[in-house]
């Protein structure tokens, strides 16, 4: 909705090209924070709940959830996950600014998969498995970042 008011206030002063290229830009940065969203709430949300309903320190301590907490939960999740998914979109202006290159992107890819395995254990409740299936698409996510640093910085030397 915020998006939707700022391009009503800034669309009447765009060119027609610049109207196209920003149209472009929210449907994408949009889809991607949408599948995000949709990531977050049934991936990491359902992993979540499930690891806190179980978990046990001692029989005397009893888990006690709150309406409150799991809206909590669910809103910070979904949140990020949807905000991560913007990955590409950060990247594309990134490289469009000279900021990043494909082999920057490529020379960090190792430390770019210790930061992502530790936002998948923070995320994620302590199996590996869960963290896995976190860590997965979360990796695609910075391979497609790479792609598309190549694309702009092709298209940049053209």
């Amino acid at each position: 909705y915020i998006l939707w008011e700022v391009w009503k206030f800034i669309s009447p002063a765009l060119y027609t090209n610049e109207k196209k290229n920003a149209k472009v830009f929210v449907l994408f940065s949009s889809l991607l924070f949408f599948l995000g969203v949709l990531f977050g709430y049934f991936v990491v949300i359902p992993m979540s709940v499930n690891f806190v309903a179980t978990f046990t320190v001692s029989p005397m301590v009893l888990n006690q959830f709150t309406l409150d907490s799991y809206i909590g939960m669910v809103k910070t999740s979904v949140l990020a996950s949807g905000l991560f998914f913007e990955l590409p979109i950060i990247i594309y202006f990134l490289t469009k600014l000279g900021l990043v290159t494909p082999s920057f992107l490529r020379k960090y890819r190792k430390y770019a998969v210790v930061l992502v395995l530790i936002i998948a254990a923070i995320v994620t409740p302590p199996d590996v498995v869960s963290q896995t299936i976190v860590a997965i698409p979360m990796l695609l996510i910075y391979e497609a970042s790479i792609f598309i640093s190549v694309f702009v910085s092709k298209k940049e030397k053209e």
